[in-house]
């Protein structure tokens, strides 16, 4: 319990410190190579926080525990945006940027009821995880093709010298500050499952509370990193990515691996909330978007009250 514990304290350190060079990394990139924030959060940074998710996943859906993995994806997006979204509205009010509003906001609501169509049945078998991974390399395929066209447009003039150097500086900063994350967040998580596994947790429990708490703590210092550094833009993309992310990438691996029946639970409760919150940030993003008002305090408590309404009815069992 005590080795257990000082793993879970430098854990934390380690995800502080490597939040503060992966975002600082990847503004840098943005500036130098003429990519929009918005791009690079919703690419680089939103696959880099989504990582831990990814590995702990694939790893608990080889071991036969397809419970753990589902829930780990569904506690994540339920994390990122009641946690992490909600925790960053109340440092300082968020303005969604308006390109969201016809390209990543309808991924996001579109790949949350695919999702739901395709686990209704409380399966999560080959075909499904087919299906999700085709999404998923159109959706890559649709943001490297953006990302080529926004970079082309930035070509004015020949890389100096000094621009490249600082674009070295900042690929540094970001393997750094990513290799840092994802090594924080697998201690915290194998230390936190630990004690759980010991206190005789169930693995959806697990799944939902300690695994998804653990994977999605980049998301939440990489969030509140981005803030404090004024970038808006890069804090909401890296939660739409990720939480995109955590469906497509995350749940192949159970259907891959362990196909077969979910937990009611998992899907009636779970993915119900985490499509209420889905909706609720598009509905927020279209007001901050089209009215010119803020992600503010109100709605981070919003979020933060929804998320532990969710856990306390989870945690009762209901």
């Amino acid at each position: 319990m005590l080795i257990a514990s000082v793993i879970i304290v430098l854990g934390f350190l380690g995800l502080i410190w490597g939040a503060d060079k992966f975002v600082s990394g990847a503004s840098g990139l943005a500036r130098n190579l003429g990519v929009s924030p918005l791009l690079i959060g919703l690419t680089i940074v939103a696959f880099g926080t989504s990582a831990p998710e990814i590995f702990s996943s694939a790893v608990a859906a080889m071991q036969k525990k397809p419970e753990l993995a589902i829930g780990n994806a569904f506690g994540s997006n339920l994390f990122n945006v009641g946690i992490a979204l909600g925790i960053a509205a109340l440092i300082k009010p968020l303005k969604a940027p308006e390109s969201m509003l016809n390209r990543e906001l309808p991924a996001l609501l579109l790949v949350t009821v695919i999702t739901g169509i395709l686990i209704a049945d409380l399966q999560l078998d080959l075909l499904d995880a087919i299906l999700l991974i085709m999404i998923t390399v159109f959706f890559i395929y649709r943001l490297l093709k953006q990302q080529i066209k926004s970079t082309k447009a930035s070509l004015e003039t020949p890389e100096q010298e000094s621009t490249r150097m600082k674009s070295l500086k900042a690929v540094a900063y970001l393997t750094i500050g990513l290799l840092i994350l994802v090594i924080s967040a697998e201690a915290l998580v194998q230390a936190a499952s630990n004690i759980a596994e010991a206190l005789g947790v169930s693995a959806s429990i697990i799944g939902l509370t300690i695994v998804a708490l653990g994977t999605s703590l980049p998301e939440l210092a990489a969030s509140v990193t981005c803030v404090l550094k004024n970038q808006d833009e890069l804090a909401i993309g890296n939660i739409v990515g990720s939480n995109i992310l955590n469906l497509l990438a995350v749940l192949p691996f159970p259907g891959i691996f362990a196909p077969g029946l979910i937990e009611a639970n998992l899907f009636y409760r779970d993915f119900s909330i985490v499509t209420f919150l889905t909706i609720l940030l598009c509905f927020f993003c279209y007001r901050s978007i089209k009215k010119e008002i803020h992600i503010g305090r109100a709605s981070g408590i919003i979020f933060l009250l929804i998320y532990c309404g969710w856990f306390t009815v989870m945690l009762n069992g209901i």
